[in-house]
């Protein structure tokens, strides 16, 4: 993953753990196939399920050493961080409630955290979480993996260059139609947890989704959230958490936006799509056409820029893997943000400056993530009133 006509000496790839994951767990394989995408990480290690007779079976199917498969991430802390050759990172790919029990553990012990979002499944522990980050020498890396794609990392350059002017509106919308029906109640083992209050948190829809547009939009935007106002609801009869949110937004600035997630809405499947308008244009993008993007200067027609066409930036390329035509997605985008990691890790081996051009999302944008969440689920409470973040 280089700028064509550059090459990039190859580092003794980082010996990562996992925690989760184990057998049929989707997020998992993806966490596991975008760690190898780049092939800077060796998978070594891991507490793979909440039972050691599944972790241990998991650990067999992926080639682990029974050594090195754990009944609990504690005890797999503790052990690896006492190896002369364990684990430098981890990936935490567990449902909401154990990130944060989880990350504590390595990151006290130095360890690089890599963790899905969202951050935590409650506040409080999201703010721990950031002041036991700052208290750690280990990094924290969350993976917002659509922040990872070449034309996201465009359009967020566009902006920043002021090729918009200054932002107005920001519209951020992520529909999906898999939970139309309770299918948490016929067997879903993904359904079953991300609508469970108890392991998702407050948020059902808006912590699942809702952070990923919002994240996104804030990503390409540059802008801070102020306040918001939030319409959430739950469709499905005798669904614990939501389903569908409308939010209106107000960024610092002036700006404003709107945000829409849903997982009932018929017919959508991954449709996740962000659109920026400032003084002197606008941009749109959708993640299930990622290699495009729509540019409008104003009073011009629109253009199309494609990844690795003409029009498309460096900031594009650097994180592109094959040439214009040939589609890129979801996956690669993931593979972005361990690669971003791995670089930052890289440079922490050698004690060198992490590339200014390095990028991924934080634990500081974990904290905002959940911020929102929990904004939107007491605005709404409050029958929409306007919430400060």
């Amino acid at each position: 993953m280089a700028i064509e006509g550059t090459t990039e000496t190859r580092a003794p790839r980082i010996r990562l753990g996992m925690v989760g994951g184990g057998s049929g767990a989707f997020i998992g394989a993806v966490h596991r196939i975008a760690a190898r995408i780049d092939d800077h990480y060796d998978l070594v290690a891991g507490a793979l399920s909440s039972t050691p007779e599944r972790s241990r079976q998991s650990g067999a199917e992926l080639g682990l050493h029974p050594s090195r498969v754990y009944d609990d991430f504690k005890s797999m802390a503790i052990r690896e961080a006492r190896l002369k050759d364990g684990i430098e990172a981890v990936a935490i790919v567990t449902p909401n409630h154990m990130h944060y029990p989880a990350a504590i553990e390595f990151l006290k012990r130095g360890i690089h955290v890599i963790c899905d979002k969202p951050l935590t499944s409650n506040l409080a522990d999201a703010k721990k979480l950031v002041k036991a980050t700052e208290s750690s020498d280990a990094l924290f890396i969350l993976t917002h993996n659509y922040s990872g794609y070449p034309m996201v990392r465009q359009a967020r350059e566009m902006v920043a260059r002021g090729d918009l002017g200054d932002i107005r509106l920001v519209q951020m919308e992520y529909p999906q139609d898999w939970l139309a029906e309770p299918v948490e109640r016929s067997g879903s083992k993904q359904a079953e947890w991300r609508t469970d209050p108890a392991r998702s948190g407050v948020g059902g829809s808006t912590g699942d989704i809702g952070t990923h547009a919002y994240q996104l939009g804030c990503f390409i935007s540059g802008l801070e959230l102020d306040e918001l106002a939030a319409d959430v609801h739950t469709f499905v009869p005798g669904r614990q958490l939501d389903d569908n949110a409308h939010v209106m937004l107000r960024f610092k600035g002036g700006a404003k936006g709107m945000l829409w997630c849903s997982q009932v809405a018929s017919g959508n499947e991954n449709a996740l799509k962000v659109r920026v308008y400032g003084t002197k244009g606008g941009l749109e993008w959708e993640q299930e056409n990622p290699n495009y993007l729509w540019y409008t200067p104003l009073g011009e027609p629109k253009r199309l820029l494609t990844r690795g066409g003409a029009g498309a930036l460096d900031v594009a390329a650097r994180v592109s893997r094959t040439p214009g035509g040939h589609p890129e997605g979801y996956l690669e985008g993931f593979a972005t943000i361990y690669s971003e990691a791995a670089r930052a890790i890289q440079a922490k081996r050698t004690g060198k400056t992490v590339d200014p051009a390095v990028l991924y999302p934080t634990v500081a944008d974990g904290l905002k993530g959940v911020t929102f969440v929990t904004a939107c689920i007491n605005s709404s409470k409050r029958n929409g009133a306007w919430v400060k973040v």
